[in-house]
């Protein structure tokens, strides 16, 4: 019922995408989805602890993924146009979707889905089962109280409040209420959807709301973990482009191995900024004195923008974990780049203030750790 991101760009996507929608229609005439209608609370046991999060549909008329988007939902990252088409041939036929949407609320007195964890005992569980491939466990409860639905509207009615915004973020900029974690391209892709037919259906049509699953920023198990850069094909000097780019406004510091450089990437320290640098001759870091952005990973991302534009045939892919970096780095011509995790509780500010963040700037945890394709809503 899904298009495996790996298939994109393939011979496989096209055989994959014509089995979708008639999978779906023979899943719907067998029955074999449990109904309910309403909030799902659900909660995941993975390595940093147990996520918390609420399954809701949002209001696509209040979402807009421009780089001067002033919505209530906003996207955190750059928004690649050329990735939607083939999310969009998908679901613009199909009678379900199935949402891989994190979308995080700032709500440092956890006051939208903490109270639902107090009253698991006044909900019906749903489903309790260890997902696949390390995935961790997974419980969901469906929220049919009436007084608690009532208290998460409310809870969220005062978060997106002028007032409260002004006084978190010291801005008099547009509320920012829900802020696209991860999924964005799948959002967008609702979005798109829902502009080109609304004219042409009823106002409350389903495919006006996307499903998401909803996450506190505070939640001590929502870990912003950092994406790598990996650069194949180098036929050039790297560091002699380096110096140039950045006008020679670099310090580079040779360290004796991956553990050491990390540290030294992560370390706030004095101005500037740092990455990493790897292959298989060179573990150093990096510090830019005179960084073009404000983050550091808005400073490389220009950087390999600029190599990309000057030697087409140099290909970059974006890396999770330290063994997969240290893995591809070492491989012959190859170039990996290291950067440090974004603080996360900057993350709406940022986003207020200054708009989307350069793409891929960071993730939420490990890939094991994402959503995995279980609750479908109807959209027809």
């Amino acid at each position: 019922m899904i298009l495996p991101e790996a298939y994109l760009g393939s011979e496989k996507a096209q055989t994959h995408q014509v089995k979708v929608n008639p999978a779906m229609d023979r899943y719907l005439l067998e029955g074999i989805f449990q109904e309910v209608e309403g909030f799902i609370y659900v909660e995941r046991e993975i390595e940093s602890g147990i996520r918390q999060g609420l399954i809701a549909a949002l209001d696509l008329e209040h979402y807009d993924f421009g780089v001067d988007s002033h919505s209530l939902i906003r996207a955190t990252e750059g928004t690649i146009v050329d990735r939607l088409p083939p999310r969009i041939a998908i679901r613009k036929g199909a009678p379900l979707e199935l949402p891989h949407i994190l979308v995080l609320i700032d709500d440092p007195g956890f006051s939208v889905i903490q109270p639902l964890s107090e009253n698991k005992g006044k909900l019906s569980k749903l489903y309790d089962f260890e997902l696949m491939a390390g995935g961790g466990h997974l419980r969901g409860f469906h929220v049919e109280d009436d007084n608690l639905e009532h208290q998460i509207v409310n809870a969220l009615a005062k978060l997106a409040s002028k007032n409260w915004q002004k006084d978190r973020y010291g801005a008099e900029e547009p509320p920012l209420l829900y802020a696209v974690g991860d999924g964005n391209h799948s959002l967008a892709t609702a979005k798109s959807i829902w502009e080109t037919i609304k004219k042409d259906v009823d106002h409350n049509h389903p495919a006006r709301f996307a499903l998401v699953e909803l996450v506190n920023i505070h939640d001590p198990a929502i870990i912003f973990e950092p994406i790598h850069r990996v650069l194949m094909n180098v036929d050039f000097n790297l560091r002699s482009e380096m110096e140039m780019f950045f006008d020679g406004e670099l310090e580079i510091e040779h360290l004796s191995d991956y553990p050491s450089l990390r540290t030294r990437v992560e370390s706030i320290e004095g101005n500037g900024q740092v990455f990493g640098w790897l292959n298989g001759s060179i573990n150093a870091a990096v510090k830019i004195t005179k960084p073009p952005h404000t983050l550091v990973v808005g400073s490389l991302q220009k950087f390999l923008d600029m190599l990309k534009g000057k030697y087409p045939s140099i290909e970059i892919d974006y890396i999770h974990g330290d063994e997969a970096i240290t893995e591809l780095s070492a491989k012959p011509r190859n170039s990996g780049f290291v950067l440090p995790a974004m603080d996360k509780y900057k993350l709406f500010e940022s986003v207020i203030k200054d708009g989307p963040l350069p793409r891929k700037t960071f993730s939420m945890g490990e890939a094991n750790e994402k959503r995995y394709y279980l609750e479908a809503r109807k959209i027809k």
